[in-house]
């Protein structure tokens, strides 16, 4: 069933005409060619799912009443930012659909020393817009009730300072998968309770330089590996958050 995200509060949805315009009238009427008793599934910015039926399509404005609310837990229990050295070509927009789809809450690009790609203050901005809209398209195809924050592109020292506000904070290192190590990343999964806050930072195609490894592990990061085999910057995201997917919803948590 297709879903749509509304910018504003409808405090009461359940007993008052809901009405649609612009891009998501656009998308109902001339794209799905819905009609009057489609439903669809609206999403408030409380996270508020409902099930919804159109009564009435008019020229530029579709109406549509409350059937139900939904009642299952599309979010992950814990709520995972994603912090990508900024990478070449279009790797951002596929690490932002995918991790959208595996349940991150939010992503945040950032400068770093090995990084080739360079955002001047007029490319980030537009790029942020673009990510956004990948952002919701991918948690409309992914059924979620939230989109998450795609955070402007930050320096280095700015990741470092936003840490604090995480319960835990990791930074993937190659150099810890070709030694083999793997207890790190675990012991972390088995300590994630529900609501918790983390923060996992993952290096551009040349990786994290050792300072900035040092930077990290002195404001108390987990250096962690996520397996045996070295990954490419835009799989090794989607590996953890199928790994903590696992740990907290497959697995019983």
């Amino acid at each position: 069933m297709q879903r749509y995200f509304l910018n504003q509060q409808m405090p009461e949805h359940r007993s008052t005409e809901i009405v649609l315009k612009d891009d998501q009238y656009h998308h109902i009427v001339r794209v799905m060619r819905m009609k009057e008793k489609d439903q669809v599934v609206l999403v408030l910015p409380d996270h508020l799912a409902f099930k919804a039926e159109i009564i009435q399509v008019l020229e530029e404005e579709v109406h549509l009443k409350w059937i139900a609310d939904e009642t299952q837990s599309k979010e992950l229990p814990v709520q995972v930012t994603i912090a990508s050295g900024l990478p070449k070509g279009d790797k951002l927009e596929w690490i932002v659909q995918k991790g959208t789809e595996l349940g991150a809450n939010a992503f945040i690009p950032f400068k770093s020393e090995y990084a080739i790609v360079k955002w001047d203050q007029k490319k980030a901005a537009k790029k942020q817009e673009r990510l956004s809209k990948i952002a919701q398209e991918a948690s409309e195809q992914a059924h979620r009730t939230k989109v998450p924050e795609i955070k402007s592109v930050a320096t280095f020292n700015e990741v470092l300072q936003q840490s604090a506000e995480y319960d835990f904070c990791l930074v993937a290192y190659e150099e810890n998968a070709k030694n083999g190590e793997m207890q790190n990343f675990r012991s972390v999964m088995n300590r994630l309770k529900s609501g918790h806050k983390v923060l996992i930072v993952f290096g551009p195609e040349g990786g994290l330089s050792p300072s900035e490894i040092s930077q990290l592990e002195e404001r108390s990061f987990t250096v962690c590996s996520l397996g045996p085999r070295i990954l490419r910057t835009e799989t090794a995201p989607l590996y953890a958050l199928s790994a903590i997917s696992f740990a907290t919803e497959l697995n019983g948590f």
